[in-house]
C-alpha cells in the first residue's frame, strides 16, 4: 500500500534536485513536425528544407519568409507551423504571431507550434489565452496542446486552471497519451495533490519509465520519501527496469531521510542495474554523502568518476563547504583550474558561501576581485552571496556597497542586506530598509519578515512587531514553527509576555525544543522563575528532550529570580540526568546566580573548579556580583583577569570604577578613569527608547536638547514634588561621582529612563501603557522612582533594561526588587 504521510522520523528538507524531465522539448516535437513529409509537394519540401537548416539567424528566416509568400504557400499549415517555431526561437513571438494569424482556421499542429512558442518565451498568460480562443474557436486541439498549457498553469502556480485543462482533455479522451499523463501527474505533484496524481498514474494505460519516474520525483519532492520507495518497488515488480533518473531520485530521498545505510543500499543498486558510470547518478551520490557527513564517501565518488563535469565539481566543491572543509574545497578549487576546466557562477558561489562560514573576509576579497575583473558583478546571485559574505564578516559598508550597486535586485537580496543589518546590531537601518524594499514593490518573504521580527525584538518596538506579525498572518508563515517560535521571542522581549505564553500555547502550534526554550528564556527575563521552571517540568512530561540552550536559559531565570537552591539541582542535573557535559555558557549562568545571590566567594570557588579556562562572560558575572554587593577584593582580581583579555573594553573600567566610587575610594576611581583617557576609552552613555504612534523616540542621560525638553523637565518636576510628598528619599549613593548632593540628586533626575518616562506622560492617552527600552542596568533610585509614578499616575510601566524586565504597577515591581 502507497503511504501519504510522510514518516515522523523522516527529515523533510526540500532538494536542489528537480524533476529533469522536459514533457515536450522542442527537439521531440520539431521531429514530429518534420517527420514524414516526403508526401509533401517539392516546394514546400524545399522550404522546410531550407528552415530546417538556416533558421539561425533572423535575416534567414525572413529571407525564405518572403520567398514562402512569393510563391504562394504561405497557407500551408505545415509550413506555417515550420515558421512559427523559427520565428519563436529566435524570440520574435510577434513575427510569429503574425504568420498564426494569416491561417483564418488554423489546425492544432499550428496552433501548437504557436502555445510552444509562447511557453519557450515564458508568456504564459499567452499560452492559456490562446488555448481559451482555440476552444472557443472551435479550431480543436490535441494531447500536446493540453500539454503546453498545463506547463504554463504549473509556471502560474494556477491550480484551478490546470485543472480545467486537464477535465477539457479527459472530456475531448486526449488524456491517455503518454506525454500528457506524465504532465498531468507532474502538475498534480506540484501542487502536493498526490491522491490525484496516484488516481492519473494508476488510469494510464500505458506507463513507460518516465512516467514512473515522474511519480516517483513526485513523491521525493514532495518528501513522502516511504511513498516514494514503495512505488519503486512496485515498478521492478511490473518488470519496468530503472533509468538513470530513477536512480536520482531515490539517492535523493535517502539524502532527505538522512538514512546512511539506505544510501549505501541504494548505491548498491545503481551498480546492479548497470548505472555506475552515469554522470547524474554520481553527482546525486556525492550530493547525498555529503548532506550526511560522509565527504570521503563523496570523494570516492567523484574520484571513480569517468568523465566529470563541471556540475560535478560544483557539487564536491559545494560539498566540502557544506562539512565545513572551506580550505580542502579551495584546494579542489585549485585542482579543477589546474585540470584546465572551467568554472561558472555557481562554483564562485560556493566558495563564496564558505568564506562566510568562516569570516574569512580577505579570501572574500580576493573572489570579490575576481568577479569584477571578469565581469559577473552583474550577477544578482554572485552579488547576493558578496553581500551575505560581508554581512556575516561585519564589513556592512562594502555589503551596502555591493548592495547599492546591483542594478537588479530579487527578495533573496533585500533579505540578505535585511539579515545583514538586523545581525549587525543596525535594527533600525533594516527597518527602514524593509521600508525602501516595500517603495520598489518587493514582495516579502518568510525570511525576509522573520529577520524583521527579530529586528523588532531588539528594538523593543511592540507595534511595528504586531504590524509584522500581521503580514505574516496575510502570507500564511505564521504557523511555521520557526516563524512562531520568533514571534513568541519577540513579544516576550517587547514586554507582552502574556501575548507571547498565548502564542505558545495555542493547540495548533507543534512545538519543537526551540520553542519551549523560548518561552522559558521569555519567563526568565520577566522574573517568572518558577513559572520557567514549571514549563521545563511539563516538557520532560511531553517527552522532549532539553538541549544545552534550555539549562542556559533555565540557569538564566533562576539567575533573575534568585532561585540558587534550584539552579543548583539544574546545574547538576544536567550531566547526571540528561548527559549534557556544562559549556562556558551554563558556567556562566550558574556564577552569575551564585554572584547575584550573594554566594560570591563559592563564585570564585566553581571559576577555579572549571575543567577549561575560564571565559570572559564567566569573569563578567563574577564582577557583576561584586559590584552588587561590594566585595572589593575580589572585584579587582576579576576586573584585572578581565583586562587581560581585553584592555580596550571600556565596561570593565567603568564596573571596576563603580565599586571603588561605592566604596567612597575617589582616589582610585580618578586613577581607573584616566587610564580611561588615556587610552582614549569612554563611557557608553545611558540610552532609553520609547514607542509612540509609529515612532522610535531615543532619550540620553543629561540630554536637554529634544524638542520637548521644557514639557518633560515640567512633568519631572511635577513629578519629583508628588514623590516627595510620599516619602520619596533620593538614593545618592548611585551617582558614583565626588560631587555635592545636590548635583548628584540634579543628575539621577537626568537618567535617560525618565526622560523616557515623562515623554510618554506627555504624548500618550491617560491610563495608558508604557513601555521603554534601556540599554544599560536600571540604577537603584531609577527603580524606587518608577514604583513611585505608577503609583501616582496610575498607569503600568515595563522597562526592559540590559538584563531583564521590570514590570511596574501601582508602586510595586515584578522583580521584588532583585535585579
Amino acid at each position: 500500500m502507497i503511504s501519504f504521510m510522510p514518516s515522523p522520523n523522516l527529515n523533510t528538507h526540500n532538494f536542489l534536485y528537480k524533476v529533469p524531465f522536459k514533457f515536450l522539448s522542442w527537439h521531440s516535437f520539431s521531429s514530429i513536425n518534420n517527420a514524414n513529409f516526403n508526401h509533401l509537394p517539392l516546394d514546400i519540401q524545399r522550404f522546410l528544407s531550407l528552415l530546417h537548416e538556416f533558421s539561425n539567424t533572423l535575416l534567414s528566416v525572413k529571407s525564405i519568409h518572403a520567398q514562402i509568400i512569393t510563391n504562394s504557400v504561405s497557407k500551408h499549415h505545415f509550413l506555417s507551423s515550420n515558421l512559427v517555431r523559427s520565428y519563436s526561437e529566435l524570440g520574435c513571438l510577434g513575427l510569429a504571431r503574425k504568420v498564426f494569424d494569416k491561417i483564418p482556421q488554423p489546425k492544432p499542429i499550428l496552433c501548437n507550434s504557436m502555445l510552444n512558442g509562447y511557453l519557450r518565451n515564458q508568456c504564459y498568460k499567452e499560452t492559456i489565452e490562446l488555448f481559451e480562443l482555440m476552444g472557443a474557436s472551435d479550431w480543436g486541439f490535441d494531447s500536446y496542446s493540453c500539454n503546453f498549457v498545463l506547463k504554463a498553469c504549473m509556471e502560474l502556480e494556477d491550480y484551478e486552471r490546470g485543472r480545467e485543462v486537464i477535465k477539457r482533455a479527459a472530456d475531448h479522451r486526449v488524456d491517455g497519451d503518454k506525454f500528457l499523463g506524465s504532465s498531468m501527474v507532474n502538475f498534480f505533484m506540484k501542487f502536493g495533490d498526490f491522491d490525484s496524481a496516484r488516481l492519473v498514474f494508476n488510469q494510464m494505460i500505458s506507463r513507460d519509465v518516465v512516467c514512473w519516474n515522474s511519480m516517483i520525483g513526485g513523491y521525493v519532492k514532495g518528501c513522502y520519501y516511504v511513498a516514494a520507495f514503495d512505488l519503486f518497488l512496485e515498478m521492478i515488480l511490473c518488470g519496468v527496469r530503472p533509468s538513470a533518473i530513477t536512480m536520482v531520485s531515490l539517492v535523493q530521498a535517502c539524502g532527505g531521510t538522512r538514512n546512511l545505510e539506505l544510501g549505501k543500499r541504494v548505491h548498491g543498486l545503481v551498480l546492479v542495474f548497470g548505472l555506475g558510470t552515469d554522470v547524474l547518478v554520481h553527482t546525486a551520490l556525492m550530493d547525498m554523502y555529503s548532506k550526511l557527513g560522509e565527504h570521503e564517501r563523496a570523494q570516492s565518488v567523484f574520484d571513480i568518476m569517468p568523465a566529470k563535469t563541471l556540475v560535478s565539481w560544483n557539487v564536491i566543491i559545494s560539498g566540502y563547504v557544506q562539512n565545513c572543509l572551506v580550505y580542502e574545497a579551495f584546494d579542489l578549487f585549485q585542482k579543477l583550474i589546474l585540470t584546465g576546466g572551467g568554472f561558472d557562477s555557481g562554483t564562485i558561489i560556493s566558495l563564496l558561501q564558505g568564506c562566510a562560514l568562516v569570516a574569512d573576509l580577505e579570501s572574500g576579497k580576493v573572489l570579490h576581485g575576481y568577479i569584477f575583473r571578469k565581469g559577473l558583478d552583474i550577477n544578482v546571485i554572485l552579488c547576493t552571496a558578496l553581500v551575505d559574505l560581508y554581512s556575516k564578516c561585519g564589513a556592512l559598508k562594502e555589503a551596502t556597497f555591493v548592495f547599492d550597486r546591483m542594478k537588479n535586485r530579487n527578495v533573496i537580496t533585500w533579505t540578505a542586506m535585511l539579515v545583514g543589518l538586523a545581525q549587525n546590531g543596525h535594527a533600525e537601518d533594516a527597518i527602514r530598509l524593509f521600508g525602501k524594499m516595500q517603495e520598489e514593490g518587493v514582495t516579502a518573504n518568510s525570511t525576509t519578515l522573520v529577520s524583521l521580527v527579530h529586528c523588532c525584538a531588539h528594538l523593543g518596538s511592540l507595534k511595528k512587531g504586531r504590524s509584522v506579525h500581521a503580514r505574516l498572518l496575510r502570507h500564511g508563515y505564521a504557523f511555521d514553527v520557526v516563524n512562531r517560535t520568533a514571534l513568541i521571542d519577540m513579544y516576550a522581549k517587547c514586554g507582552n509576555i502574556n501575548y507571547a505564553e498565548r502564542l505558545f500555547e495555542d493547540v495548533s502550534f507543534l512545538k519543537d525544543v526551540i520553542s519551549w526554550n523560548s518561552m522559558i528564556t521569555g519567563y526568565g527575563m520577566h522574573g517568572q522563575g518558577h513559572k520557567a521552571l514549571d514549563l521545563y517540568h511539563r516538557m520532560l512530561d511531553e517527552g522532549l528532550k532539553p538541549n544545552k540552550t534550555t539549562f542556559v536559559s533555565l540557569l538564566s531565570a533562576c539567575s533573575h529570580s534568585g532561585l540558587v537552591d534550584q539552579g543548583r539541582r539544574l546545574f547538576l542535573s544536567m550531566e547526571s540526568d540528561h548527559n549534557i557535559r556544562a559549556n562556558e555558557k551554563h558556567y556562566a549562568c550558574y556564577v552569575d546566580l551564585l554572584s547575584r545571590a550573594g554566594h560570591i566567594e563559592e563564585a570564585e570557588v566553581l571559576i577555579n573548579q572549571m575543567p577549561f579556562q575560564s571565559s570572559r562572560e564567566v569573569f563578567e558575572a563574577l564582577l557583576n556580583g561584586c559590584r552588587m554587593h561590594k566585595n572589593i577584593d575580589i572585584g579587582i582580581k576579576a576586573a584585572d583577569y578581565l583586562l587581560s583579555l581585553d584592555a580596550t573594553n571600556p565596561g570593565i573600567y567603568i564596573m571596576l570604577s563603580n565599586i571603588y566610587a561605592e566604596a567612597r575610594r575617589w582616589d582610585a576611581v580618578d586613577h581607573i578613569r584616566g587610564l580611561m583617557r588615556g587610552r582614549g576609552l569612554k563611557k557608553t552613555p545611558g540610552c532609553s527608547l520609547i514607542e509612540v504612534g509609529k515612532q522610535l523616540h531615543a532619550f540620553f542621560a543629561g540630554e536637554d536638547s529634544h524638542p520637548n525638553s521644557v514639557e518633560i523637565d515640567r512633568i519631572l518636576e511635577n513629578l519629583k514634588s508628588e514623590l516627595e510628598a510620599l516619602g520619596y528619599v533620593p538614593d545618592t549613593s548611585c551617582v558614583l561621582r565626588d560631587v555635592d548632593e545636590a548635583m548628584k540628586i540634579k543628575s539621577l533626575w537626568r537618567h535617560s529612563e525618565r526622560l523616557a518616562i515623562a515623554f510618554g506622560l506627555l504624548h500618550t492617552p491617560a491610563g495608558s501603557l508604557i513601555r521603554i527600552s534601556k540599554n544599560l542596568r536600571v540604577c537603584g533610585d531609577c527603580h524606587t522612582v518608577t514604583k513611585y509614578i505608577s503609583k501616582v499616575v496610575k498607569r503600568e510601566i515595563i522597562v526592559r533594561d540590559a538584563n531583564r524586565f521590570h514590570h511596574f504597577v501601582d508602586g510595586k515591581c515584578s522583580c521584588n526588587d532583585y535585579w
